[in-house]
């Protein structure tokens, strides 16, 4: 390969971070396994925190095999915490086959003290697995939108010691000034977004993490991890750089190639003759007024490869995010069979990445991987609808005053009685159970029947075969490596 290519690992001067950042692929796909092997290749390896409390009582039930999680849990601060969930949730010869896993309660503004505590405990320990073994970086990514469990998630990652903590999808302006009051054992609050609100969203959502320490334990103030926002636009950094809560230390600038949530385009919809949403010179990011932020960015979607390095590089950016080539690596938590099937259609180039419009029920474009292999033979809707995670529900006014939750993917007749247009119901499918599935916890349903998986991937899932040249899988340090431009041979993985 060129000698223009990087040639090393090292932290960038300006910055402090390294070049190259993992993408925080959600339920599960960068777990603790692909961060700890990419920070200790000396990138910043990124766990997600995306329902990864509801994660961690499904890995307990399945018999936590390695005892990997009940080696971190050992470590929590807090160890009456740790005992009770284990009490409650570990089965040391696992689940019976086809017994469904025992739920955490789903998330209100109003959830108790023990419901915060399980969440922080998860937190804590998906970071603190992710550093063990190296004296690389860790960072932790959460979404905006899925307001009710991040105070607690962000406490327990900070117990753990986390660098980076990245957040997108929506407007994180409070968020560091939370890490401030955090890092210092405050109480703090976000104000909570409410559908249908005629009291002009006054409610808001509490977390005090001196509740949770006996009194007179509560431990030496906590390092405030840098923070990272995930942006769409020149708006949205603005507004950031000016008016957050406290400081943003980089922005991690996302295209409409990237995988999972896009931010939807701007103007009038408009859809190309496969349905998807076209996005224009509108929706790109101005990188030359970005730069006179004087902000660190990174840029995303759409840029795994060494020549994008280079690119981004030239173009005034701290480096790149990468996630669909870390999301099919040997340490991602995609299940085995998955990967395996889609990395086969990637070689026979029968996959295809389609922007459904509709498919989340955010309301954002939302990546969906279509290829001969899937389970769900590729229908909008395979499954009875049913609510029982709950991450992605939306709050909303009722006619009493109080505060309820709704889904446009839960039973259409409950999203109705609930004060939503069916309309909205059409098309939605349940990001909650099948992301989960895809990392192989998807939830037994009776008769055999399992939750199907959802598989997301970045626009470049068909283009990966540059990078497999025969293989099958491969480890994430290849990765690593190749981004790099390094011209080492990349080995045969072990599939393992």
């Amino acid at each position: 390969m060129s000698g223009s290519f990087r040639e090393s690992s090292e932290l960038n001067q300006s910055t402090g971070l390294p070049s190259i950042i993992q993408g925080g692929m959600g339920i599960g796909v960068s777990g603790w396994r692909l961060a700890r092997a990419v920070s200790a290749a000396g990138q910043l390896g990124v766990v997600s925190l995306t329902a990864v409390d509801s994660l961690m009582v499904r890995r307990l039930q399945d018999g936590d095999a390695g005892g990997h999680l009940r080696r971190a849990m050992s470590r929590f601060p807090l160890p009456q915490i740790a005992d009770g969930v284990l009490q409650r949730y570990f089965l040391p010869e696992g689940r019976p086959e086809g017994q469904p896993y025992k739920l955490l309660t789903m998330f209100s503004r109003t959830s108790g003290k023990r419901r915060q505590e399980v969440t922080m405990l998860a937190g804590f320990v998906e970071v603190e697995l992710a550093r063990e073994g190296h004296h690389g970086m860790v960072g932790a990514n959460l979404l905006t939108k899925l307001q009710l469990p991040n105070l607690p998630l962000l406490y327990g990652a900070m117990l753990a010691g986390v660098d980076v903590i990245l957040m997108g999808a929506g407007i994180p302006r409070e968020i560091p000034g939370v890490l401030d009051a955090l890092a210092a054992h405050r109480p703090v609050e976000l104000r909570m977004d409410i559908e249908d609100d005629s009291a002009g969203g006054s409610e808001v959502i509490s977390f005090d993490p001196r509740q949770h320490w006996p009194e007179g334990q509560l431990p030496a103030p906590l390092t405030r991890p840098r923070f990272l926002a995930i942006i769409a636009s020149n708006s949205l950094a603005t507004v950031l750089a000016r008016k957050a809560s406290g400081r943003v230390d980089g922005f991690v600038v996302e295209g409409s190639t990237a995988g999972g949530h896009n931010a939807p385009p701007r103007g009038a919809a408009s859809f190309n003759e496969k349905g998807e949403p076209v996005y224009g010179e509108r929706d790109a990011v101005d990188l030359s007024r970005l730069r006179e932020l004087g902000i660190p960015f990174w840029l995303a979607g759409g840029v795994g490869s060494p020549e994008s390095l280079v690119q981004a590089e030239a173009a005034g950016a701290a480096g790149i995010q990468v996630g669909t080539l870390f999301a099919y690596c040997d340490e991602s938590g995609l299940s085995p069979e998955i990967k395996r099937s889609v990395l086969a259609a990637v070689s026979e180039g029968t996959v295809e990445v389609f922007t459904d419009p509709l498919a989340s029920p955010t309301g954002y474009p939302f990546k969906v991987v279509r290829w001969p292999g899937d389970p769900t033979g590729g229908q909008a809707e395979p499954r009875h609808r049913i609510c029982d995670l709950g991450y992605l529900r939306s709050a909303y006014r009722r006619e009493d005053g109080g505060i309820g939750y709704r889904c446009p993917a839960e039973p259409v007749a409950d999203f109705v009685r609930k004060g939503g247009a069916e309309s909205e119901t059409v098309g939605r499918r349940c990001l909650c159970n099948g992301l989960m599935a895809d990392v192989g916890f998807g939830q037994s349903r009776g008769d055999g029947r399992v939750e199907p998986p959802l598989v997301t991937s970045g626009d470049d899932l068909a283009s990966l075969g540059r990078f497999l040249g025969g293989r099958s899988g491969y480890p994430a340090r290849n990765v690593v490596e190749y981004l790099l431009g390094r011209e080492a041979p990349l080995p045969q993985s072990t599939g393992r």
